[in-house]
């Protein structure tokens, strides 16, 4: 199955780069190009893309902006966003989760890195894991009062919360099952029901919501993975 792509940037040259890179990739199919946020919130729901991968700096309508349009609007609440950008210097990364953002890279990845992310953010998952991303989210959450229950959290019962305070450090569903001694059958399951109860878009924001909770708390690492 082909994933139909939208590309989002104000620079024409960094739009036709993408362009020619992701059209080389079978699996991948450029399906338009946009200068503004506007135009990528308008072209993706044209093309019925799967994937619009944002800038955030853009006229008329910032990158921010148009991905709570696409995440807010019905007939396009299963496009993903996958958001470029510079890890270290991008002050709008952690808004663009808060819009609705599935994971975000550095404008200077690799081709294959970002051919990867584009397949990745499809399939529902999230760009979250590496060490990069997870100090910005803490940059951002240091000394931030979050509420420690709050009702969606209670929704969940103590195997859930578990489980959400994994995927919040970074972890895929079969690392998940190493941990917890589980099939990856069983973690994606307790995934789907965790999303489904908070009403999360995807793990994006689940992180944000294990995050903002008080669940989880700026510099907790991930467990090691490798115990079995």
């Amino acid at each position: 199955m082909t994933i139909r792509v939208v590309l989002a940037d104000d620079q024409e040259l960094v739009r036709s780069a993408f362009a020619l890179l992701i059209g080389v990739a079978p699996d991948l199919e450029v399906v338009g190009a946009a200068a503004t946020g506007r135009e990528a919130v308008d072209l993706a729901r044209e093309h019925a893309a799967d994937v619009v991968v944002m800038d955030l700096r853009m006229p008329v309508m910032d990158g921010i902006a148009a991905t709570a349009e696409i995440a807010a609007a019905k007939d396009l609440s299963h496009i993903k966003v996958l958001v470029l950008t510079t890890f270290e210097t991008d002050d709008n990364v952690f808004a663009a989760l808060r819009a609705g953002a599935s994971g975000f890279l550095a404008k200077d990845t690799r081709p294959t890195e970002l051919l990867s992310a584009i397949r990745t953010v499809a399939a529902g998952e999230s760009l979250l894991s590496p060490v990069a991303t997870r100090v910005l989210i803490s940059q951002y959450l240091q000394g931030a009062e979050v509420a420690t229950t709050p009702e969606r959290i209670v929704l969940l019962t103590e195997r859930e919360r578990e489980v959400l305070v994994l995927i919040a450090t970074g972890l895929t569903n079969q690392e998940i099952a190493d941990v917890l001694f589980v099939s990856p059958l069983t973690a994606k399951t307790h995934v789907s029901r965790i999303l489904t109860k908070l009403g999360a878009r995807d793990r994006a924001q689940l992180v944000m919501i294990a995050y903002e909770s008080g669940l989880v708390r700026p510099g907790t690492r991930a467990p090691l993975t490798d115990q079995r």
